[in-house]
């Protein structure tokens, strides 16, 4: 338990030392880089608003929390996840994790598909331009996480991660040169520009043990800045806290079958104000899972809902979970996940 409150404190400091330099910064609005890494992963924490730090107890949990990991309750655990985006941007991510006593590893798979693009440079043509291809963006990451449960009320995680982004090849002439030089087109070299930069995430999650009651706290994308040419930029860093409570569990009754978890999260990126998300999540039998919840502050989020199936086959658990964002005046963004554990 000393061990517990001993890093529980540690990261109330540092995390709160964090959000003190955040909330003291000046907030540069979309000054940061990456983006990608802020996409939420997991149609069970979507559905529910976003939460995740503390409510996920399955392999997902690196996504939001690494200290997840120490309560995971079976040996193995598989997840796969799809999100539907706007603008035919898609994102694939999977993740499996194994358990060993008070310990949870997992390593995990991200990528973003941008779709096709047409590439252009300039040149001397009544246009202004002309085509220089197709050509795709990536953003992908691979991650290892690692979460121990040091008691039965507290467990920490570290996830370790190699984000990399490919923004294509771009066509550069030499300082000086003019679009009308004559030979313009044999300056012109094709440059890629492509970065890969390691990231850390640190959780803590600790459980009250009494009516649903558990706190959680992350900080996310711990990194140097990076650049492609001239200026360099960070990444999306933020300090996270959250809340559960299961409100049922107050009523004089049995009501083991099913449960009522009530949720907040709040976030506090780096170029940004203060995020909060809200949800809740009513679980019957274990089988049929609804959810809701609201995104606040955000510029085109806003309600999200989902649904969940859970079935046992012999010692398999199987899990599919479907959630929906709002995103303003976007069509809205639809979630699939699927998973089992062993």
């Amino acid at each position: 338990m000393g061990r517990s409150i001993k890093f529980l404190h540690i990261l109330f400091v540092f995390g709160g030392l964090s959000a003190s330099l955040l909330m003291g910064a000046e907030i540069r609005v979309g000054q940061v880089g990456f983006r990608f890494l802020e996409n939420p992963v997991s149609a069970e924490a979507i559905g529910r608003g976003g939460l995740g730090l503390v409510m996920l107890q399955n392999s997902n949990t690196v996504y939001w929390n690494p200290a997840g990991l120490g309560w995971l309750e079976s040996k193995v655990d598989i997840n796969a996840n799809y999100t539907k985006g706007i603008a035919d941007i898609d994102h694939h991510s999977f993740v499996c994790s194994y358990r060993y006593r008070s310990f949870g590893v997992a390593l995990d798979y991200s990528s973003v598909d941008y779709g096709v693009l047409i590439g252009t440079r300039r040149a001397n043509t009544p246009e202004g331009f002309i085509e220089t291809g197709y050509f795709s963006p990536q953003a992908n990451v691979i991650g290892i996480s690692l979460g121990q449960k040091v008691s039965h009320r507290f467990s920490y995680g570290l996830r370790f991660k190699s984000a990399y982004q490919n923004l294509g090849d771009a066509f550069v002439a030499p300082a000086g040169t003019d679009v009308d030089d004559e030979d313009f087109d044999s300056l012109i070299k094709k440059k890629t520009y492509d970065l890969r930069v390691a990231i850390l995430d640190v959780g803590a999650i600790y459980d009250f043990q009494s009516h649903g009651i558990r706190f959680g706290a992350t900080i996310n994308n711990i990194s140097r800045e990076v650049k492609y040419v001239n200026n360099s930029f960070p990444l999306p860093f933020s300090v996270n806290f959250a809340l559960t409570v299961n409100p049922l569990s107050f009523l004089p009754m049995d009501l083991d079958i099913r449960s009522l978890i009530l949720g907040v999260e709040v976030s506090r990126p780096r170029d940004f104000d203060e995020r909060i998300r809200v949800g809740a999540e009513y679980n019957y039998h274990d089988l049929l899972i609804a959810r809701v919840g609201y995104m606040g502050n955000y510029d085109e989020r806003g309600i999200t809902f989902g649904v969940g199936l859970r079935k046992s086959i012999a010692n398999t658990k199987i899990r599919v979970d479907y959630a929906y964002q709002d995103f303003g005046i976007f069509n809205g963004i639809h979630t699939f996940s699927t998973g089992f554990s062993h």
